[in-house]
């Protein structure tokens, strides 16, 4: 027979952490997190940098030390953490099939679930990269392990692919380490990762940007001997004489992260194929009854804090099914919420405006670079929320909120645009 719990939360990282602690003050308190490796935390255990925290406790923290913030919290509730448990599949009913070295292969049914399994680095494989595949290229994060958790230098002269947040962090971590980072191409005409790193992590160590640029070959057989960078037009096609080599023992690569979505498939959840993560409604219920999904999985956020606060949210939503209280009591009055003018993706994609009385959250990635830009939210004829912006850019996720008292303003699809010239 199967075990049973009330809450099953798999991935034991921040999204799991703070979903956990949210049911559980809700009234849950037969939750269950399930963490394949032996320790919980997430990625935050190799972040050893600081910048985490400052919206949710109102002060700059590493990595390791926000995780331990939230871990103190579900110890503190007496939360069940199984670690060294890999979930295996997930049915539609939430029947969870799971193994670990202490128990064995089991099966436990749960009343709800809460993805929160984050997301993985995209590997070589899916960038197309010509050349041999010698030893001396990693992934951005899979460095930042070795640096910072196995002590681990990969290689002393390096160049990066990709601007992301953990490639522009590595830059500056390898150049602490005593690397040389020769440069850091991004096939983008703009960065992928916040300003700040930019600057904190590229620009204070005098390590170049090359802005539409990409790898067009690698040269070496068994190990890695150097890298040609090239110069991409409009269409990301490289420019024939721009080609320059470089000499180099280790290539980073740091090209965008994906959502972990394989357990999401064996639920037979639809995806965003923008995303790549679940599609949810504002309650952030997939199109699975009972199974919610917050964090990476759903999306990829560029600060930790938005996890932590979009996992309270939907803690607490999976708190109200299992106890009832989430039951829809009028005739659902659903919307569609549309990512329009310069705009990428939007979270959530429907809205029952009939059954919820909490204001809206509704973030989005836009499509390009835009400076002096107005974020307009929209139905029928008339503007709900309007939004005035100095810039706005990929690397940054953006949150609108609208008010209970407007929802009832809602009369069709909600669109979210960007007016404004893009630069």
């Amino acid at each position: 027979m199967a075990e049973k719990t009330a809450l099953a939360i798999i991935g034991g990282g921040p999204a799991g952490l703070a979903a956990a602690a949210a049911a559980y003050d809700c009234g849950i308190t037969d939750i269950t997190i399930f963490e394949r490796d032996n320790e919980l935390g997430g990625i935050l255990n190799q972040c050893i940098h600081n910048g985490f925290g400052l919206h949710t406790f109102g002060e700059e923290l590493t990595g390791p030390e926000y995780a331990a913030r939230f871990i103190e919290k579900v110890k503190e509730r007496g939360i069940c953490c199984e670690t060294g448990s890999m979930v295996l599949s997930i049915s539609p009913d939430r029947e969870i099939t799971v193994v670990s070295k202490a128990k064995g292969l089991r099966v436990i049914q749960a009343d709800a679930v809460i993805l929160a399994m984050g997301c993985r680095e995209r590997p070589r494989g899916a960038l197309n990269i010509p050349g041999f595949r010698p030893q001396g290229i990693y992934t951005a994060g899979t460095a930042q392990k070795l640096v910072n958790c196995e002590g681990f230098l990969p290689g002393k002269e390096v160049v990066i692919l990709g601007s992301g947040d953990i490639g522009l962090i590595m830059a500056r971590r390898m150049t602490l380490e005593g690397a040389h980072v020769k440069a850091v191409a991004e096939l983008m005409p703009y960065s992928g990762g916040l300003k700040r790193n930019i600057v904190q992590c590229l620009d204070d160590y005098k390590i170049p940007l090359l802005l539409s640029h990409t790898v067009v070959d690698i040269k070496g057989k068994r190990k890695l001997e150097g890298v040609t960078i090239a110069e991409v037009d409009a269409t990301s096609t490289p420019i024939p004489g721009t080609e320059q080599y470089y000499e180099c023992d280790t290539l980073l690569l740091s090209c965008g992260l994906i959502p972990e979505n394989e357990l999401t498939l064996t639920a037979g959840i639809k995806i965003n194929g923008m995303t790549n993560g679940p599609e949810v409604d504002d309650r952030l219920t997939t199109s699975a009854e009972g199974i919610f999904a917050c964090g990476n999985v759903l999306h990829v956020h560029d600060l930790v804090d938005f996890v932590s606060e979009e996992a309270g949210r939907a803690g607490r939503n999976a708190a109200r099914f299992i106890s009832g209280e989430g039951a829809k009591e009028h005739e659902p009055d659903i919307h569609r919420v549309i990512a329009g003018n310069g705009v990428r993706y939007t979270v959530p994609c429907t809205v029952d405006t009939a059954n919820t009385d909490e204001e809206l959250h509704i973030r989005f990635r836009v499509r390009n670079v835009y400076k002096g830009c107005t974020i307009t939210v929209s139905t029928g004829d008339g503007v709900i929320v309007s939004k005035k912006k100095r810039i706005t850019v990929p690397s940054e996720m953006e949150d609108v909120i609208i008010k209970p008292d407007k929802l009832g303003a809602i009369t069709g699809d909600i669109t979210v645009s960007i007016e404004e010239g893009r630069v």
